[in-house]
């Protein structure tokens, strides 16, 4: 199928006729005997002064209504088409819940500024890019809550993101409470892919549920959990208040649960990650991001219309038009 602009053809063999044109114009100028009859007149008189000059030019261009009637009606054989093409995309998006653990010694500074902030950053660079999910957030430190639940409306939810600070509810790290919490969110989600990124940087000592029995719900609840535990090995500066309540900072050493942390993630299908530094963190959630993909599917779609009538009607236009004024206008002339 050829295109010629703004048309595809159907039947574009039949253009090849359109060479005929410059043939069919040399006929009726060159071979005008044939189509006029000749008379001879006086060179000296007055019927020049009394012709009807646009009558004359008029039937001069007369058979150029007919040349262009067969070029309009090769065009309609040859089937015009114009083609509209669609496309309908359709995303399958991912519900994520993110679980961050906000207790105290997330303001340690073996991250810069500190691993609360470091992790903020690079928790919200990655919601914006997650255009396609439904994204929600959960904090956690001797109690869990939700922050925001699970929207597509990423906005509001990096708005939530900013005001999260370490002291919004009772010190310690519940790690249990923050992954039940967490599947909370997610357990009435239809979508076919259901994640929690959980991230911590202690032991869990508090909260009445315990992370075995979190792992039990997540499971129940098909929900794969992304496991994160942030510290640099050995010691890190942690904030302390004197009795004046001046804080300065001093060395203690990192505890992290990594055992179980890596049986959350083996247990429910996902993976443990360990991040000493700001550029581990980056590089951990960029594996996760490039782990849980969306699916995008496009659907292509070709609609064809035929324009064949209107070059069909152009050419009926010339036929009569020439018809018309040969039988009428210029009929004193011709005859």
């Amino acid at each position: 199928m050829s295109k010629i602009f703004p048309y595809t053809f159907a039947h574009p063999h039949f253009l090849w006729l359109l060479l005929a044109i410059p043939l069919l114009l040399y006929w009726f100028y060159y071979k005008r005997n044939a189509y006029y009859p000749t008379f001879n007149i006086p060179q000296k008189g007055g019927i020049f002064m009394h012709a009807d000059t646009f009558k004359v030019i008029l039937l001069k261009y007369l058979p150029i209504l007919k040349v262009a009637a067969f070029g309009f009606l090769v065009i309609a054989l040859a089937r015009p088409q114009s083609a509209l093409s669609e496309s309908e995309i359709n995303t399958e998006g991912i519900d994520i819940v993110m679980s961050l653990d906000i207790s105290g010694s997330m303001l340690a500074r073996d991250f810069e500024p500190d691993r609360l902030e470091a992790a903020k950053k690079v928790a919200m660079q990655f919601i914006k890019d997650r255009k396609n999910d439904r994204i929600g957030l959960v904090v956690f430190s001797g109690e869990s809550f939700t922050q925001c639940p699970i929207t597509i409306d990423h906005q509001v939810l990096l708005n939530l993101f900013k005001d999260i600070h370490s002291g919004m509810v009772e010190d310690g790290t519940a790690i249990g409470m923050g992954l039940a919490t967490a599947v909370t969110r997610l357990k009435e989600s239809k979508s076919k892919s259901k994640v929690i990124i959980l991230m911590t940087d202690g032991v869990n000592n508090m909260g009445y549920i315990d992370p075995y029995t979190a792992i039990k719900i997540a499971k129940a609840y098909n929900v794969r959990v992304y496991t994160i535990g942030v510290g640099k090995n050995g010691m890190a500066p942690y904030p302390v208040k004197d009795q004046n309540g001046n804080t300065f900072y001093q060395n203690f050493p990192v505890q992290i649960d990594e055992p179980l942390l890596k049986q959350i993630a083996n247990e429910t299908g996902g993976m443990y990650f360990r991040a000493t530094g700001n550029k581990s963190l980056k590089e951990v959630y960029n594996k996760i991001d490039k782990l849980e993909k969306s699916k995008i599917k496009i659907s292509n779609y070709h609609r064809k219309s035929e324009h064949y009538h209107i070059f069909l009607c152009l050419a009926l236009v010339c036929l009569l038009t020439e018809f018309i004024l040969s039988k009428t206008y210029l009929k004193t002339i011709l005859s």
